[in-house]
């Protein structure tokens, strides 16, 4: 069942066209990877899905974009990125308690309550697979905890607030191997719950944690299948050249 459907979608930077009719459909409860190499328009299209380009001045759209059959130009932007998060390359905890850090999106939602609060913080928490690390530390600074740390913090914190939806835009990129680690066996753990949009530079990340894969080359999806038929018999030969190294 899709929950994301892109039709006919592109992205201008002022003269720039960043995307250039995509179509796609994300399915529900799966793991979507964006591959391909750096300016190729995978991060615009994830940022699209929940309007954080409105954010760039000299950006504009058209075709469509639908979660759950709705438009989401025609969704409040509020509401649409409190059902779909976003969490960013690098790590940026605000300064503050690691508490804080979760009840800060609850709280701008009218949440007030301190018991409704302290359920949310330990469920969003231990749903990141962060709880047992920092149940002594909680109301210390988020800033003291280990870049691995803080990303999954940065994963609990959008959970905090329910969406359906969860993006990452290159999530693992300035990890070491073991954070890394740690991060796809979360994700893998979450797609039970979420729908997951992925952007990686690491096509060996795709290939383990993914459901499917899109592969993405000068603002265009040059092909868009299940992730294992991708890799071991690509249809395009753009993307066996890809995965192959012969260019990127």
């Amino acid at each position: 069942m899709s929950k994301i459907k892109i039709k006919d979608f592109n992205l201008f930077y002022d003269n720039f066209q960043g995307l250039k009719n995509i179509n796609m459909n994300i399915e529900e409860n799966k793991i979507t990877a964006f591959i391909g190499p750096s300016g190729c328009g995978k991060s615009s299209l994830l940022k699209s899905i929940n309007r954080m380009n409105d954010l760039v001045d000299s950006c504009v759209t058209n075709g469509n974009i639908y979660f759950d059959d709705k438009d989401i130009m025609k969704t409040d932007v509020t509401q649409l990125r409190k059902e779909i998060g976003m969490v960013f390359q690098n790590p940026n905890p605000f300064p503050m308690s690691i508490y804080n850090n979760i009840a800060y999106g609850p709280r701008t939602h009218g949440i007030k309550s301190k018991e409704e609060l302290d359920k949310i913080v330990e469920s969003s928490l231990r749903k990141a697979a962060l709880y047992d690390e920092v149940k002594d530390s909680i109301h210390k600074s988020a800033l003291k905890l280990s870049g691995g740390q803080q990303q999954r913090l940065c994963i609990a914190r959008a959970l905090a607030i329910e969406p359906e939806v969860l993006l990452l835009d290159e999530p693992t990129s300035a990890l070491d191997p073991i954070s890394t680690l740690k991060i796809e066996e979360l994700l893998q753990s979450l797609k039970d719950d979420y729908t997951i949009v992925i952007v990686t530079h690491n096509m060996q990340q795709a290939l383990r944690i993914s459901d499917n894969t899109g592969f993405f080359l000068n603002g265009e999806l040059i092909e868009f299948n299940e992730t294992d038929k991708l890799f071991t018999f690509p249809e395009n030969e753009k993307t066996e050249n890809y995965i192959t190294g012969r260019f990127g």
